[in-house]
């Protein structure tokens, strides 16, 4: 089986739990996901199975797009909820103080990751180093929140939506934001709605699908992930350059295209160049 399945991860699951377990289900070695969710986080989480392995790469710098929730006036080691407390105070901020702290976090903006991170230095993982009490200086990393909105101040915590760049940690984000606003504050829930073109309404939950007699037709084709790109049917004659790794001459405007063999099958993403085609990367099944 081959193609592109969107989990709704449940909480408690770790990203490799979940590949771990869907390798059964779908009977091959061949899998991957794109992009980590830690276990407390829910939500959108793709996994790739058998030759649409060959799109994961391509999910490494997608946006993705988040639902938390910040708890104010409690700071943590880990950053989110679960972990050790290292202060608590009372807290409480309006509606505009809090926009006007959100305003600083938005853009462009340097992060420094957080200790509970599977980052290495010296060969090490931060994580692992945090585990033994041990705290490393970590080099702030640019980051780019393209959106950060305020979707209520309840009960529990503030409610923000963050679509953001590859490598942004949320939990560090909403310790930023509680430092910013003076009480300190971590990450008290995570659920990720988006991620690259697959948002949350077409994510099958995990439990499920696990249920499923037969899950092959919850798979997507690999194309799906590239939709946002046009796409152009070859010749037979084209189509065969691109079976053999040859570029070849086009009319079309430069860009990048979704391209397709005559009979419909899904061949390559490619990129026109100076009225020239050439291959990005190559998704047909060799024979």
């Amino acid at each position: 089986m081959n193609g592109i399945v969107i989990i709704d991860k449940p909480q408690g699951w770790t990203s490799q739990d979940v590949t771990a377990r869907l390798r059964r289900v779908f009977n091959t070695r061949r899998i991957g996901h794109g992009g980590t969710l830690d276990p407390m986080a829910t939500g959108v989480l793709p996994v790739f199975v058998g030759r649409a392995t060959r799109g994961v790469e391509f999910f490494e710098h997608a946006e993705k797009t988040y639902e938390t929730v910040l708890r104010l006036g409690i700071t943590t080691d880990t950053e989110d909820i679960s972990g050790r407390v290292l202060t608590e105070q009372d807290a409480f901020v309006t509606g505009q103080q809090l926009e006007e702290v959100l305003a600083k976090f938005r853009g462009e903006i340097m992060q420094v990751p957080p200790m509970y991170s599977a980052l290495k230095v010296g060969g090490q993982k931060l994580v692992d180093l945090a585990r033994k009490g041990k705290e490393v200086e970590r080099q702030p990393r640019p980051i780019t929140i393209h959106e950060l909105t305020l979707l209520g101040m309840e009960a529990d915590g503030i409610r923000l939506r963050v679509r953001c760049s590859k490598g942004t940690y949320i939990r560090t984000l909403c310790k930023d934001i509680g430092e910013a606003l003076g009480c300190g504050g971590c990450m008290a829930a995570l659920r990720r709605v988006q991620a690259g073109e697959y948002t949350i309404e077409e994510a099958v939950p995990l439990l499920e699908l696990l249920e499923m007699e037969n899950p092959e037709p919850v798979l997507r084709q690999v194309d799906t992930m590239f939709r946002n790109y046009p796409a152009v049917t070859l010749s037979e004659k084209q189509a065969l350059r691109c079976r053999n790794g040859n570029s070849f001459s086009i009319k079309l405007e430069e860009g990048t295209y979704r391209a397709y063999g005559p009979d419909g099958a899904f061949l390559m993403l490619a990129k026109v160049e100076d009225g020239v085609m050439s291959t990005i990367k190559s998704f047909f099944e060799v024979e």
